[in-house]
């Protein structure tokens, strides 16, 4: 009888929707996050459908520097801070995952923040008890289930960020208006189109995200016991466009969800005279009296959401990069008692988070600090995974290709101009 290889493509007949979603479309939603909702809300009141441009344009951007991470963790078998201590000098990566940690902590708390504040408007209570509540729902789930549970889970909780794709129907929006401004940049870039395009830029291209990529990749390896593509590359090619479909189209879900929120806030903040919402909590409380209690509804809804589905990925990206750097055991597939201190980190980061809520987290100055050090953390974090990936000794026969590697290049320049503006402005 024929063996069959497991990194050949296998038959899908008998496989769930949500067996085939993959880890692209769970790291892409996760970037939808409520730190995320509130910044594009802010963008949506303030200049309306103006700025709408740069969800499309940061489209092929996102999807390239994504895709770089995945094929890192996907042909090594190992993360990005693994492979940094492996051939890059140390500085270099205690630098990188100690921002990271800071931006993580203060990234958690924004969410943890705004999730609560969310449940709070739909069920009245105390806030820190939602607070606490959703932090250690979010431990609990990530250190106690199995990994095949709590990744179903994951899959399924993105199916919340579709609230904010039917938000725009709900508020009478005008076609044309949207498709002139979506294909069409608009000329005026003055001082505060360019800081809310630091924002954007920093929310929609992470570093966490590129952690919680790769570390994601290696471990559906070790799911489906495969050994890394770099070990068996003459048999890669279908299990890399695989993988390219799925950053892709989890990429794309993404995209449009932010830009279904610009269009909401837009089409109805904006044309109503809001143009400062503080909190993605107060972008769907401003929603009730112009949209209606089911726009309202839908966006509380998602906030909650997407921050169940961000806050243990936030977390998670934390816990990998740092076990990463101490050769430490790590993974979810592991248990408790085989990962102590890659679970250990999880809880602190997010207690972490909740304590900033104790102290007076004002939510959109953590916003703005969050979205100031991963728009700064980005480019040099984008030029190691792009020098990791392009180099032979690494990645062996399956260096990233020679368009992946312009598409990467181009992101990691835009990135760097747009720190450049807020370092100048």
């Amino acid at each position: 009888m024929a063996q069959i290889d497991p990194l050949e493509p296998q038959p899908e007949n008998g496989r769930s929707i949500g067996q085939a979603i993959g880890p692209g479309l769970v790291t892409g939603a996760a970037d939808d996050d409520p730190s995320g909702i509130g910044t594009y809300s802010q963008v949506g009141a303030q200049f309306g459908l103006g700025l709408a441009w740069t969800m499309v344009a940061s489209y092929p951007l996102l999807v390239a520097i994504q895709l770089i991470c995945a094929e890192i963790g996907s042909v090594t078998g190992r993360g990005i801070a693994h492979n940094l201590r492996r051939h890059y000098p140390r500085p270099l990566l205690a630098a990188s995952v100690l921002l990271l940690l800071v931006a993580n902590t203060i990234n958690l708390g924004a969410d943890l923040g705004a999730m609560a504040a969310s449940l709070n408007l739909l069920l009245p209570g105390p806030v820190l008890v939602y607070t606490a509540m959703f932090a250690a729902i979010s431990v609990g789930l990530e250190i106690w289930l199995s990994y095949d549970r709590y990744v179903g889970i994951l899959k399924w909780t993105t199916l919340s960020l579709f609230a904010y794709v039917a938000v725009p129907f709900v508020a009478h929006i005008k076609l044309a208006d949207v498709a002139h401004a979506l294909l069409q940049p608009q000329a005026k870039f003055g001082k505060d189109e360019a800081m809310a395009l630091v924002a954007l830029a920093g929310t929609t291209i992470s570093p966490y995200l590129f952690f919680w990529q790769a570390g994601q990749e290696v471990e559906e390896q070790h799911r489906k016991h495969e050994a890394p593509l770099g070990l068996h590359s003459r048999h890669a090619g279908g299990a890399l466009r695989r993988l390219r479909f799925d950053i892709a189209s989890g990429m794309a879900v993404t995209s449009l969800v932010a830009i279904a929120i610009v269009i909401a806030t837009s089409a109805t903040l904006h044309e109503h005279g809001i143009t400062q919402i503080t909190s993605a909590a107060q972008a769907a409380e401003a929603l009730r009296p112009i949209a209606g209690n089911f726009a309202f509804a839908l966006f509380a809804i998602g906030i909650i959401g997407t921050g169940l589905l961000a806050v243990p990925i936030l977390a998670g990206s934390a816990a990998y990069a740092l076990a990463e750097t101490f050769g430490w055991s790590e993974g979810l597939n592991r248990k408790p008692q085989e990962a102590r201190a890659f679970y250990a980190t999880i809880a602190v980061a997010t207690l972490g988070g909740f304590l900033l809520n104790l102290i007076g987290l004002d939510p959109m100055r953590a916003l703005y600090w969050t979205a100031v050090l991963n728009g700064l953390l980005a480019p040099p974090l984008m030029v190691l995974t792009l020098l990791i990936a392009s180099n032979p000794k690494v990645m062996g026969r399956l260096t990233i290709s020679r368009p992946l590697k312009i598409g990467g290049w181009l992101a990691t320049l835009v990135m760097t101009v747009v720190a450049g503006i807020f370092l100048l402005s």
